[in-house]
């Protein structure tokens, strides 16, 4: 296996080309969305200039929409490595899916019953079932997080499992401090303890780690294209017999079988065309063409993750050498395989807003703020002070943008005296 060819990939992503002010930009802010490569921008526009039409029809573009459908719902399987094509669902993203299916997975719930939240999600995952609990008088728990490396805390999540469990929601990794959540472990967990659903957000997971749905034996597993270099489009797998065992706020005319019946009015199919264009660039970081699109996601993603660790180690290593820096979550460069290339901190005794501007100002893009990661600020203590710094980086970017990083930081510092 050959690493990724990092300067030839970027050659596929106009954003990475562009000069802004004079510079080449530099996109630390993956974790709020990806770049998207060329061939994503001609999927799009490919289909919405030649094939614009709903399903159904007796011509030509509609056919080539239920192409296109088929084709998209081929490509979420393999990217999730599904059972079937029809365990996919598409929506506007991720959050209203959730929102959607908080919905239809409530309807059986009384009053007493109990559901799991943890402070370590985007509140995209906690928000739908907190309010389908009291409209249904449910009892919601939240897994704490050991503060320590923010990683979740596996003792915690065990103590409040019990017969009463109905559901238990939990990210896949965080989009703030980068924690990557034992996911097996937890559905282990949950699944021997009790007969509670277990429902996914991996939507900061999917561009650094390859997803297996069928090895983890979830019950849903949520993502947004747009955080891995697609449109802006909510994909989700819900096994099978799951779906069969629930019932869809719908449209009365609308046919009543899986997944279709899921999708409620048109879909976007742009963004479907870009969304199978964003899994075949995947695909296509693997060197040997003649395997299947999921056998050269699973050697693609060998190479990101290698990619990802060392910019990991090489940006943490960075970072431990500046005393007024705190960092939060897992801060030890040899553990980089149990994190995303995400990294929150905090610069004493200066606004985060401050040095997300200067670097700004500078073409580099970087975040600050709670990212709606509100369990974890309010156990932490940073929401009222502005939160955090986040820099994320994607396969795209490189050990040289991170030195940037840092000879910049460097001249803020020198500002600050």
């Amino acid at each position: 296996m050959t690493d990724l060819n990092v300067e030839q990939l970027r050659g596929q992503f106009p954003a990475l080309q562009q000069q802004v002010n004079g510079r080449t930009p530099v996109f630390f802010d993956g974790p709020g969305g990806a770049q998207v490569s060329q061939s994503v921008l001609d999927a799009m526009t490919g289909y919405l200039g030649r094939y614009n039409a709903n399903l159904g029809g007796a011509y030509f573009s509609s056919h080539k929409t239920g192409e296109l459908m088929v084709a998209a719902r081929q490509a979420g399987a393999d990217f999730y490595n599904a059972g079937s094509a029809d365990e996919i669902i598409f929506g506007a993203n991720a959050t209203t899916l959730t929102f959607s299916f908080s919905r239809a997975i409530a309807r059986d719930w009384q009053a007493g019953d109990e559901i799991i939240v943890t402070a370590l999600d985007h509140y995209s995952n906690v928000s739908p079932w907190v309010l389908a609990a009291e409209e249904k008088g449910v009892v919601v728990h939240q897994v704490q997080v050991s503060e320590a490396d923010c990683t979740l805390d596996y003792d915690h999540l065990q103590s409040l499992l019990s017969g009463k469990t109905r559901l238990v929601a939990c990210t896949y990794a965080s989009n703030t401090t980068g924690s990557i959540v034992d996911m097996q472990r937890v559905i282990r967990t949950v699944k021997a303890s009790c007969d509670a659903r277990v429902y996914i957000d991996a939507v900061h997971y999917a561009p650094h780690q390859l997803i297996d749905v069928q090895a983890l034996g979830c019950d849903f597993l949520v993502t947004s294209a747009y955080k891995y270099f697609g449109p802006h489009l909510g994909v989700l797998f819900a096994k099978s017999e799951v779906l069969e065992q629930l019932r869809p706020y719908k449209v009365a005319p609308a046919k009543d079988l899986n997944p279709n019946r899921w999708e409620t009015g048109t879909q976007n199919y742009e963004a479907l065309a870009g969304f199978i264009a964003a899994i075949d660039y995947l695909a296509s970081l693997s060197d040997d063409k003649s395997l299947s699109r999921r056998d050269q996601l699973t050697d693609s993603y060998r190479k990101i993750v290698l990619h990802e660790q060392t910019l990991s180690e090489q940006f943490i290593g960075r970072l431990a050498s500046y005393p007024q820096v705190r960092m939060y979550g897992i801060s030890d460069a040899a553990a980089s395989d149990q994190r995303t290339p995400t990294f929150a901190f905090r610069i004493h005794h200066i606004e985060p807003r401050a040095v997300s501007e200067f670097f700004g100002a500078n073409q580099v893009c970087i975040w600050d703020g709670n990212f709606y990661a509100q369990g974890l600020y309010e156990q932490l203590g940073l929401t009222d002070i502005g939160g955090v710094i986040r820099v994320g980086c994607m396969h795209y970017n490189t050990a040289a943008e991170i030195d940037e990083f840092f000879e910049l930081l460097d001249q803020f510092f020198a500002l600050q005296s």
